[in-house]
């Protein structure tokens, strides 16, 4: 850079980023990661639910571990408490599939949501531009959502199979354990 720039000092700025580059980002990655599956429906049980069994079969084929299932109905404190159990009991990411629309019994993101520490705006993001190329305009109103609690990871789909697949095997499957390595450092 020489002198050319002033009296300005420019070590620590060359200090910072010597220290990020050497900071492996995905040293605390995790190749396994214990999944939690919640679906939210008044009208499925464990065993019809296509979108939760597309939410486990893509995660396992990604190598993680699907540890527990569980099915509540559109009730914000029974969804919040769903979460939170599946939490305590030991997953590491909570994966909501149902709830995330524009209806007055799509409770998922307000329950889900104050259990957040940090929001995960991305997530949300990604997930309307991916839907967007299949759907079009209606993908607006998705509210998928994701965020840390903790040192663990929430996120929230929609309860379509199509949305489940989409979610998982483009955004949660590839990337979860670089994230939950990241909110663990």
């Amino acid at each position: 850079m020489g002198d050319d720039h002033g009296d300005h000092d420019h070590t620590q700025n060359r200090h910072e980023h010597t220290d990020h580059d050497n900071h492996d980002h995905h040293g605390d990655d995790r190749e396994t990661v214990d999944i939690g599956v919640l679906t939210v429906s008044s009208s499925r049980t464990l065993a019809d639910d296509p979108s939760g069994d597309t939410v486990e079969t893509v995660c396992g084929d990604a190598g993680h571990e699907v540890t527990d299932r569980r099915l509540v109905t559109d009730d914000a404190d029974a969804i919040a408490e769903a979460v939170a159990g599946l939490l305590d009991d030991g997953a590491d990411v909570v994966v909501t599939t149902g709830g995330t629309g524009l209806t007055a019994d799509d409770v998922t993101v307000d329950a889900v949501g104050d259990l957040f520490d940090r929001s995960i705006p991305g997530f949300g993001e990604l997930f309307r531009w991916l839907s967007y190329e299949e759907v079009g305009p209606m993908a607006m109103a998705s509210r998928a959502t994701a965020g840390v609690v903790g040192d663990r990871l929430v996120f929230c789909l929609p309860g379509s199979e199509n949305a489940a697949r989409t979610g998982t095997e483009e955004l949660i499957a590839p990337a979860v354990g670089h994230l939950l390595g990241l909110v663990r450092q």
